[in-house]
């Protein structure tokens, strides 16, 4: 079986393109907010103090579980689709 370039590029962008999916996870969720260290300033914590350390030991955690509900619900709607395949 001989590759001619044209199929060569259109292997290496989907390849491309499951790649990209695999790392869904590593994107940080928009809607708590790309800075931490300035929200915790904002809400008039010191830095270094046990406040602080709290505020952001919090965010971590809002967020690891909005990350945790993202994932259920991408798994719940390909299980919705494997077991509906007859539903849009």
């Amino acid at each position: 079986m001989r590759l001619t370039s044209t199929s060569l590029i259109a292997l290496t962008l989907a390849a491309t393109l499951l790649s990209a999916c695999a790392r869904r996870t590593d994107v940080p969720i928009s809607s708590l907010g790309d800075d931490d260290d300035a929200i915790c300033r904002a809400n008039g914590v010191a830095v270094g103090s046990t406040e602080y350390a709290a505020c952001r030991k919090d965010r971590d955690v809002q967020r690891s579980n909005a990350i945790n509900r993202a994932d259920r619900a991408q798994r719940n709607l390909g299980e919705y689709m494997l077991n509906n395949p007859n539903r849009p």
